[in-house]
């Protein structure tokens, strides 16, 4: 929170319009869909494997909902008032996202990235009106952001802290409650895992508590991309760890954030760059649409549970997250020279997800294991 606030200040007739404003707006919207991701050698064996494509909010990723929540969280604490610059640090969707609720409501947005954000989220960003300021590291972000929020009295939302609690966890139209919903009629309804990646962490603390409080016995994986702090925190519980960060776009971070709650996480993935990319298209040519690296970095998790339960002899269902569009990442990580540049060559880890997709290796021998 930025600026000096009377505690006694009555909510002002704008900020009953603001609010009423994103609430419209969520009428206006439809809930995403989940859609089947029908593999045989593990349909056939009674594992079915599900995404929920967030890519088809208004603003084109999960981080939409992330958005209205942390804008409505700030407006209803009395953070934002009429006119106020809200600024915001990001990797790029959760600043598509608050630039559209920005515009929304009329006020000046600054969203500070790391200068390697993708071209397209910036146009994006810029196409609602909103000012995009590049920093060199990703860790810059936090103190940029502050800066430029106390520079122009405004008001620093900072997803990193408020993921986790501005969404209600135990229902309310969140995301946990909409997928639970919507597997009601499956042939497993309740998902023997559940996979996503953490950025804020956010998602995962909502998904983790609402199986908690509604008794659900499923369990959630979080795929991390290497070089991010997450899955060291999850095995060690040290809050003052750093690291590189990550490569794959909107996913892991080089500190621990508090948003991220380590405790309702059953299990960590950490998920090799290259294997992220690979995923990504493997799964982008399954559903005939283009997902986001990200989505990648889940789907290799989704895979690896798959032939786990698959070797045990289990059944049930896997739930994971298309968290946006591969269209945003045409001139990156869709365009092979800028993969082979960043990455290097991929071939290797596309044939191992292939293999394991579809259960025989390049000699036709069964697959196993992603990773030896």
């Amino acid at each position: 929170m930025n600026g000096t606030h009377d505690p006694h200040h009555v909510p002002c007739e704008w900020q009953h319009w603001a609010v009423a404003q994103i609430e419209a707006d969520f009428q206006r919207s439809a809930d995403t869909h989940l859609i089947a991701c029908r593999l045989p050698r593990f349909h056939d064996a009674g594992i079915d494997l599900y995404f929920k494509d967030e890519s088809t909010h208004p603003t084109g990723s999960l981080k939409h909902r992330l958005a209205r929540s942390l804008f409505l969280y700030s407006l209803c604490n009395g953070w934002i008032e009429q006119g106020i610059t809200v600024v915001e640090a990001s990797s790029g969707s959760t600043a598509v996202s608050e630039a559209y609720f920005a515009q929304l409501l009329k006020l000046p947005f600054v969203a500070v990235m790391p200068k390697g954000t993708s071209q397209e989220k910036i146009a994006q960003i810029e196409f609602y009106g909103a000012r995009c300021d590049l920093v060199e590291h990703a860790t810059d972000v936090y103190d940029e952001a502050r800066a430029i929020a106390a520079a122009e009295g405004g008001h620093y939302l900072d997803q990193f802290t408020y993921a986790e609690r501005a969404t209600d966890w135990r229902g309310n139209n969140n995301i946990a409650e909409s997928m639970a919903a919507q597997m009601q009629r499956e042939r497993y309804p309740v998902p023997t895992w559940i996979v996503v990646g953490a950025g804020t962490g956010g998602t995962s603390a909502t998904i983790g508590r609402y199986l908690r409080y509604h008794r659900l016995n499923s369990r959630l994986c979080v795929a991390d991309p290497e070089g991010s702090v997450f899955g060291e925190y999850f095995l060690t519980g040290e809050v003052t760890l750093t690291s590189a960060g990550s490569r794959i776009e909107g996913i892991g971070r080089p500190r621990v954030e508090a948003s991220f709650i380590r405790s309702v996480v059953d299990r960590m993935m950490e998920v090799p760059d290259v294997q992220s990319i690979a995923a990504m298209q493997r799964l982008s040519a399954l559903l005939g649409r283009r997902v986001g690296p990200s989505t990648g970095t889940n789907f290799v998790a989704v895979l690896q549970l798959a032939e786990e339960m698959l070797a045990a002899g289990n059944r049930g269902s896997i739930l994971s997250l298309i968290c946006d569009s591969g269209e945003r990442y045409l001139t990156s990580y869709y365009d092979p020279i800028w993969v082979r540049e960043h990455f290097g060559d991929i071939t290797s880890a596309g044939e191992r997800v292939d293999a394991l997709a579809a259960g025989v290796d390049s000699a036709g021998v069964r697959a196993g294991r992603l990773r030896d």
